[in-house]
């Protein structure tokens, strides 16, 4: 077996402790029912308007306090959150507007519903995303330059693929269906595809004014890419591919070159301890 490369041990426990960071500030929970779905800052959604948050059977939010410090989601999950999401978009406190529904999971992982993915992380809803780290035949790691008009983390460096999980998806389909606008690949092609593990991270998110907070689970997997083939972008989110061998990535991580999100993933792929 190949021993991993030298690596400054200081920078990969950093690494691991920033992704799981507690908020800034105190956040309150985001009720459906008796389900815990997501959580906000106390006065976050005091900034939109509440009057439009209303309709004649029921208003979208109840503020709960004191007894229970906390905000209520009334009626039906997928329309009120979505008619949250259009509020803080207009309020200008959503993240760039995707017309991408994500699902809605509680504390047990239980699906409630869907919202615009520019919504989740003001709320804190948990969100879950696919990653695939391309090898080619020797060992050595494809990985993409993402584009620099992305609205998070332009121009870092990337796994070969990342993206989220729709709510119209399941991962493998995710998995296929980001292979393909990222890269241009097809799974079918790819070389002993293989799942790698699952990332957990928590951490604050620049959304809502600064009151978001990212809360995320990856699922990776690991493949070869056939000699035959090169990634090529088919949406446009991608600067550049290139093939690094596992010093070169290595160093490139180490600078702080890559998403935290991948540099978490290629450290375990790279069998970093």
């Amino acid at each position: 077996m190949t021993k991993p490369p030298i690596y400054n041990l200081q920078w990969l426990q950093t690494l691991r402790a920033g992704a799981i960071v507690p908020p800034l500030r105190p956040r309150v929970p985001l009720w459906a029912g008796e389900s815990v779905i997501g959580s906000v800052e106390p006065d976050f959604l005091h900034q939109i308007a509440l009057q439009p948050l209303s309709d004649v059977h029921h208003p979208l939010l109840k503020e709960e306090r004191p007894e229970r410090l906390g905000w209520r989601l009334m009626g039906d999950v997928t329309t009120s959150l979505n008619h949250i999401a259009v509020a803080l978009h207009q309020a200008g406190l959503a993240g760039a507007w995707r017309n991408e529904q994500l699902a809605v999971p509680d504390q047990f992982g239980h699906r409630k519903g869907t919202v615009e993915r520019a919504a989740v992380r003001p709320l804190g809803i948990t969100t879950l995303a696919v990653h695939l780290v391309g090898q080619a035949s020797d060992g050595r790691y494809w990985v993409q330059q993402r584009a620099f008009n992305k609205s998070n983390d332009p121009g870092l460096w990337d796994t070969l693929m990342g993206g989220m999980v729709s709510a119209a998806d399941t991962v493998e389909t995710a998995l296929a269906r980001e292979t393909w606008e990222e890269a241009g690949l097809h799974v079918a092609e790819l070389q002993a595809m293989r799942y790698g593990g699952r990332l957990t991270t928590r951490r604050p998110a620049t959304d809502g004014n600064g009151a978001g907070y990212v809360v995320e689970d990856i699922d990776w997997y690991v493949c070869t890419v056939p000699d035959s083939l090169v990634p090529d972008n088919q949406d446009g989110e991608v600067e550049q591919f290139r093939l690094m061998g596992a010093e070169e990535l290595l160093k490139a991580l180490q600078r702080n070159e890559f998403t935290t999100e991948a540099a978490l993933i290629l450290s375990d792929a790279m069998g970093l301890p």
